[in-house]
């Protein structure tokens, strides 16, 4: 028989933590995306971290900016960021308030609602697709800058939420380099996910972006 997921609220204290340990801690538990239309679940697979001023590869290695500033405050707030000019992606501030560590959420699978996450993600070949990828998470859960600085430890109503979900056992997590990160940052092995998990985005090098001639 298998054993539902627990559906109780992670504690901010689950987030007081070096990024390290909370990343691959994060894997099995559930963020709930509460919309008008309904909630949508998903299992998260896959993460990256993010180690501020340790970290070139994060958006917080030259310090604090308007853009980032949800990264200096208390842990378990979102931090949402637009990218390429096309995309949102989601993290979780970890860590004591002011020092900008986070971790991205880069997949999951989608536990419920799914028929919300299709009508977002139409492109999807199958529902293993819906939320396989950073930007395609946060497609799916309809997630923007409004939601930028959003507490996901928050018990009352809230538009995301963290539950505590179903841990991954350790010898299921599997880490290597981050995706597209370039120079330094790039061969930290801080991209985690579960093993043999058919959610789990494809990795890519750090490409550098082609300049028109």
């Amino acid at each position: 028989m298998i054993t539902p997921p627990d559906r109780t609220p992670l504690p901010r204290e689950f987030f007081d933590r070096p990024v390290l340990e909370v990343a691959p801690d994060l894997l099995g538990r559930t963020l709930v995306r509460t919309t008008p239309d309904g909630p949508i679940a998903v299992r998260l697979t896959e993460v990256e971290a993010y180690d501020g001023p340790n970290d070139p590869g994060s958006h917080a290695y030259r310090g604090r900016t308007a853009r980032n500033d949800v990264m200096f405050g208390p842990p378990g707030h979102v931090y949402v960021y637009f990218t390429y000019g096309m995309w949102f992606c989601m993290n979780l501030v970890c860590g004591p308030e002011g020092r900008a560590s986070a971790v991205l959420l880069r997949a999951g699978e989608v536990l419920e609602g799914a028929e919300l996450a299709r009508k977002r993600r139409l492109s999807a070949r199958n529902d293993k697709e819906l939320a396989k990828g950073p930007a395609r998470l946060a497609t799916a859960l309809g997630v923007d800058r409004a939601l930028d600085g959003t507490d996901a430890c928050d018990p009352g109503e809230t538009p995301l939420r963290m539950l505590t979900g179903t841990p991954v056992p350790s010898d299921q997590v599997l880490n290597g380099p981050r995706t597209g990160v370039a120079g330094e940052g790039g061969v930290r092995p801080w991209r985690y996910w579960v093993a043999n998990d058919p959610t789990v985005s494809p990795y890519r090098a750090h490409a550098p972006r082609r300049r028109s001639s």
